[in-house]
């Protein structure tokens, strides 16, 4: 009788300490995240948790916070608006897109980004590993932009994205860049929705196919 008590609790721990902790994914942004013409299903967050899983990294909650034409200031608002869990395992952040379209300034970008970094790090309770900083896709050589100054575009999201990478260096959290990626879309139309503006599903499997490596081995050392 005790032998078998024995077994019986060796196996209730051995079976208890192989139960993972669900693991919850925040995704942060503007219509890039939440996926502005393309099915739910397309939306790279929903790629990337797909992604992860097929790598063995399974997401067990993805909750995203985004909206078409925020700005960081207005991401910072949604932030605080919506309902959280008290931490996360992965935190993704694109966002800058409308401040350059709106003309607002880079120091003002700088000011709200780090406001978003720290909001980011509480929620993934001050582990930076956990924190990916996404850079600006250049909407200036889609057809949406024939009217505007595609060369002064470029110049500007490039500046955009020079503060991303300053910001994620003294955060010491991650950057990754799709910008070139996006560029492709100048050659490629099956890259972009019927609008001539936001990324098809296609594009956003492009992103993700650059993101997934490098967020599964920082989430999963």
């Amino acid at each position: 009788m005790k032998n078998s008590l024995m077994v019986l609790i060796l196996g209730l721990i051995f079976c208890c300490s192989r139960v993972e902790t669900p693991k919850n994914y925040l995704a942060l942004g503007d219509s890039y995240t939440i996926g502005e013409g393309v099915a739910e299903s397309d939306r790279w967050p929903v790629q990337l948790v797909e992604d992860l899983e097929n790598r063995g990294y399974s997401i067990d909650s993805l909750q995203i916070i985004a909206s078409t034409s925020w700005t960081t200031d207005e991401l910072v608002l949604g932030v605080l608006e919506t309902p959280t869990l008290p931490e996360y395992d992965l935190i993704t952040i694109m966002i800058g897109v409308n401040n350059q379209y709106r003309g607002r300034s880079l120091e003002n970008f700088k000011e709200e980004l780090e406001i978003l970094i720290k909001l980011s790090l509480k929620m993934t309770g001050g582990d930076p590993s956990k924190v990916f900083l996404i850079s600006i896709p250049d909407w200036g050589v889609t057809p949406y932009a024939d009217r505007f100054d595609g060369d002064l575009i470029a110049d500007e999201i490039n500046a955009f994205n020079l503060e991303i990478i300053q910001a994620s260096q003294e955060s010491n959290i991650h950057y990754i860049d799709v910008t070139e990626l996006s560029r492709q879309a100048a050659q490629d139309s099956t890259l972009l929705v019927a609008d001539g503006l936001n990324p098809s599903g296609l594009m956003y499997t492009q992103w993700v196919e650059k993101m997934a490596p490098i967020i599964y081995e920082a989430v999963n050392d």
